[in-house]
């Protein structure tokens, strides 16, 4: 990452990554770890949508699928026995989240491009609760 990127990742996690960690956190109900391989999240000409997709893709959808999960007793243990780590990265530039979201060995993986199809929000949630509740 050159020095762009690098101001935009430590900008970001000062000022939006907080808050967003901290819901992750409460949907949860525990604080689960969080992987973001930040290296991976850039492509120099969208620079500018970041601030707004990087939640739209990666954690609003993961936020919603955790409360989804979380919303009873069952789920909120069979979550905290399952989920070990959380993983987001962009490694093949996938927009379809069937593609590109899997759980295996209590990891969370969450490969998508950070730009492509930033507005379906509720497209990525349904996968996510879909791919959390068949595999916990």
């Amino acid at each position: 990452m050159g020095l762009k990127e690098n101001r935009f990742t430590k900008t970001f996690q000062e000022e939006q990554l907080p808050q967003l960690k901290a819901q992750i956190i409460e949907a949860a109900g525990f604080d689960v770890p969080l992987n973001i391989e930040w290296e991976t999240l850039f492509e120099d000409r969208f620079m500018h949508l970041y601030n707004d997709s990087y939640p739209k893709i990666y954690f609003l959808p993961l936020i919603a699928a955790l409360k989804s999960i979380t919303a009873d007793d069952m789920g909120k243990e069979a979550l905290a026995e399952s989920l070990k780590e959380i993983r987001i990265t962009n490694t093949k530039d996938h927009h379809n989240p069937r593609n590109g979201f899997t759980f295996s060995d209590g990891v969370l993986i969450i490969d998508h491009s950070p730009i492509i199809n930033a507005e379906k929000v509720e497209e990525r949630t349904t996968v996510l609760s879909e791919l959390l509740e068949n595999n916990l």
